[in-house]
């Protein structure tokens, strides 16, 4: 193991009345990836958001190589050497691919105070070959690629530059596994090259096999740090959620039938690039999982269900022959959409947990709509849904991922819809709140309620799924029910 390369020391700081991260005292040496796990809003990404200058510090210093950091911003913190490759998109849509690499530091291209766009294009683009995304054309907007292409570019733009510090924030929940296998290829090639890798991530599996080291932070406060030989998955959870988890995770019934009547049902569905002819049908009170790889077409199977892929040919109906053309009649009819790019399609990310709550609802609650009725209305979700707050007047980007996702349940769940299409419903959640949603769906289901729920993870369609259709290049490859002897491997050799 290295020398010393960061010490933090007594790094403090708190939300209004949340004390979000408590004097916590940490050291990341050179040449190691030092994983950072934790239950959602543990501090984990309060912690890394101050060392990399998206949130000021209300106490304590980070050291590094010696001298003493306090960033103001993300573009001075790589100014000391410190990235940061984030959960979410990181990107601005409208620029270039190559501006968006060189966004804060375009300096460099910049004589006599104009810039040589021409150098800049040029040098993104020996960028993205030398780390093998020459696909990616340097001079395209940038929203001309999809979610996961743009978490390529941002891995360009965070290590271009050789960093001391790279901070890889729940990055993997949004890649692909190409694009998971790109990641780990330089976050190695960072540590070989004697820099230090924080490494944020709810996957245990990944933790154990690519870290070096694990810190654990438990509400703020830090537990322990480890040495990823010692431990294995059991031993992290005791130390993130401080007691044994035990059986309460997936479902453990089988054999169960499932109601013959109809709910959605699409037939013929096609979008250009996306899906192909598609058939499908959702049962009441059936959970119906939707798997394969990334970009094998289901999660584009989501928004045509709900009405949101305008370039949809086919038909979606509901089980009373309803149409379903848009998102409007979708949501008039009981049917609910969580999208797997939750800040920009789920979220109204710079509003309160109220208003995100009651955006659905508010024509259901009368004409004498009224500030205290809304906000009750919001109140009996959110605690329904145990999210971690303030009060509802918080803002939903002050919230951990696994908050941001039960303030999304607790507007679809206060709607009362009972056709719920769940995208990713767990990408980025600690396993006491994945333990919380999939208890969740199985009450929904026991209720009557029906749930598709498109998922990258393999266990989890096991674990909650009564029937799992495999999706392959846009088409359906494979269909399986609900059974204790249904392999991992049966899954695979439809996806590939």
């Amino acid at each position: 193991m290295g020398e010393l390369l960061l010490k933090a020391e007594n790094i403090d700081k708190s939300f209004g009345l949340t004390h979000a991260v408590k004097n916590v005292s940490l050291e990341f040496n050179k040449g190691e990836i030092h994983a950072l796990i934790g239950e959602n809003g543990s501090g984990k990404s309060t912690f890394t958001n101050m060392l990399c200058g998206i949130y000021t510090m209300d106490g304590g210093t980070f050291t590094l190589d010696g001298e003493e950091v306090h960033p103001k911003n993300q573009v001075d913190a790589n100014h000391h050497g410190i990235a940061i490759i984030v959960q979410e998109l990181g990107t601005l849509s409208g620029l270039t691919v190559a501006e968006n690499i060189f966004l804060g530091n375009e300096d460099q291209f910049i004589k006599f105070g104009i810039k040589n766009t021409a150098a800049m294009n040029k040098k993104a683009q020996e960028l993205l070959n030398e780390y093998g995304f020459s696909r990616i054309s340097a001079t395209a907007v940038i929203d001309n690629y999809n979610f996961e292409d743009r978490k390529l570019i941002e891995i360009v733009k965070a290590t271009y530059f050789h960093p001391k510090i790279v901070v890889v924030d729940e990055t993997t929940t949004a890649l692909n596994q190409s694009g998971r296998d790109e990641l780990f290829k330089h976050m190695l090639r960072i540590r070989d090259e004697g820099s230090c890798v924080i490494f944020i991530s709810h996957d245990l599996g990944e933790v154990l096999h690519y870290s070096d080291r694990i810190s654990i932070l438990r509400d703020g406060d830090f537990i322990a740090t480890v040495n990823a030989d010692d431990v294995n998955e059991d031993e992290l959870k005791r130390l993130m959620v401080g007691r044994e988890l035990g059986d309460r995770y997936y479902r453990t019934d089988y054999g169960e039938k499932v109601s013959d009547e109809v709910v959605l049902s699409l037939k013929d569905v096609s979008v250009p690039g996306e899906l192909d002819h598609v058939n499908l049908d959702l049962h009441k009170g059936e959970i119906l999982g939707i798997g394969g790889l990334s970009d094998c077409g289901m999660h584009e199977l989501g928004k045509a269900a709900f009405g949101a892929s305008y370039d949809r040919t086919g038909t979606v109906t509901l089980g009373d022959g309803t149409p379903i053309n848009d998102i409007n009649t979708a949501i008039d009819h009981s049917v609910a959409y969580a999208s797997k790019d939750r800040d920009n399609e789920s979220l109204v990310i710079n509003d309160t947990i109220q208003d995100n709550i009651t955006l659905p609802s508010m024509r259901d609650m009368g004409k004498l709509l009224s500030g205290k009725k809304m906000k009750e209305f919001a109140n009996k979700y959110a605690k329904m849904m145990s999210v971690k707050m303030v009060n509802v007047d918080q803002f939903v980007s002050n919230l951990s991922g696994g908050n941001k996702q039960k303030v999304v349940l607790a507007r679809w769940i206060g709607k009362g819809s009972d056709i719920l299409i769940l995208d990713s419903p767990t990408r980025g959640i600690d396993v006491m709140v994945k333990a919380d949603i999939y208890d969740l769906m199985d009450r929904m289901r026991k209720e009557g309620k029906s749930v598709l729920m498109i998922s990258e993870e393999i266990m989890e369609l096991l674990g909650m799924s009564d029937r799992i259709v495999i999706m392959r290049d846009g088409k359906v490859s494979g269909e399986f029910t609900r059974s204790p002897d249904l392999s991992e491997e049966s899954l695979i050799d439809k996806m590939v």
